[in-house]
């Protein structure tokens, strides 16, 4: 595995692959605990294996962000290639820092890409058809990927603070079992590449909401907060330092999916920004990455 990937981890929870695509090399992240389950194939890509330049190299999949259209639809394409599907297949968020779940399916296909959403405000997707390729954005944000492998059933969603703090995981496993019959005891879940709590500062209101939330203290200095497994700790000109790792690991706790059914990443966005897309390493100055799931 790349140096860039390792920090101080126990076990390999995120793993690096790479297939061939039109001739390129085309790298991806993958969580082998989702692997395992044999019943989905999903991706989380890299920077690396697309046609986009400047800023935007080389796998922008933004069309909103000033990048040339063509060269975006391209990195669609070289996806789905690595999906084992076609952009047809694709349907896309429309992320909006809310909970908004939408059910898909096929009839869905392509939307967000060479089609327009019928649909707003909406950072969740649910299906139980075989071959919708799910699809959601990120440059710092967490995301949350669910097999459930009982009812053949997954969710993906985009989840900032804002949606960390509203409970993001436990709605998406809400409206599973609304949709699908979905326990969360029996689910196989994975916590994806974000910014870490390092890089992460915060200012008070929004640490006071988070302690509201998760029924914390923020914690005196790092060394408490690791020591109780806080999710955040305070520094001395009273910021913050938010893990949203562990708030999403302990929004999957309480929403009854066992500890051992929880794949939690140590990469960090922010700490590769040659590697992977970071907004606040960029100040703004950046394309999207994507986090990809069907049904096998």
């Amino acid at each position: 595995m790349d140096d860039w990937m390792r920090k101080n981890r126990d076990q390999d929870t995120v793993m690096c692959r790479e297939v061939s695509v039109k001739g390129t090399s085309f790298p991806f992240l993958e969580f082998p605990s989702l692997a395992e389950t044999g019943m989905v194939k999903h991706l989380f890509t890299t920077r690396a294996g697309g046609v986009s330049r400047g800023k935007y190299e080389s796998l922008n999949l933004s069309f909103s962000r000033g990048d040339d259209p063509a060269a975006v639809t391209e990195n669609y394409e070289r996806v789905a290639v690595a999906m084992g599907g076609a952009v047809s297949d694709m349907v896309c968020t429309d992320q909006t820092h809310t909970t908004n779940i939408r059910l898909v399916t096929a009839a869905d296909g392509g939307k967000g890409i060479t089609r327009k959403r019928d649909y707003q405000d909406v950072d969740g997707l649910i299906t139980d058809e075989p071959g919708v390729i799910l699809c959601a954005f990120f440059a710092d944000c967490v995301p949350i990927y669910v097999v459930d492998p009982i009812h053949r059933a997954i969710g993906l969603a985009h989840s900032g603070w804002r949606g960390t703090a509203a409970y993001m995981g436990m709605r998406l496993l809400e409206q599973m079992k609304e949709a699908f019959g979905t326990d969360a005891a029996q689910c196989v879940t994975a916590v994806g590449p974000s910014i870490c709590r390092d890089c992460y500062e915060v200012s008070a209101d929004v640490a006071e909401i988070f302690c509201e939330a998760f029924g914390q203290q923020a914690g005196e200095d790092k060394r408490e907060a690791d020591e109780k497994r806080l999710i955040l700790y305070r520094k001395e000109d009273e910021k913050y330092q938010l893990d949203l790792w562990r708030a999403n690991e302990l929004v999957l706790l309480r929403a009854g999916v066992p500890q051992t059914q929880i794949a939690v990443t140590d990469i960090c966005t922010c700490c590769n920004p040659q590697k992977l897309f970071s907004h606040r390493a960029s100040h703004g100055e950046r394309g999207n990455l994507g986090a990809f799931m069907k049904l096998l």
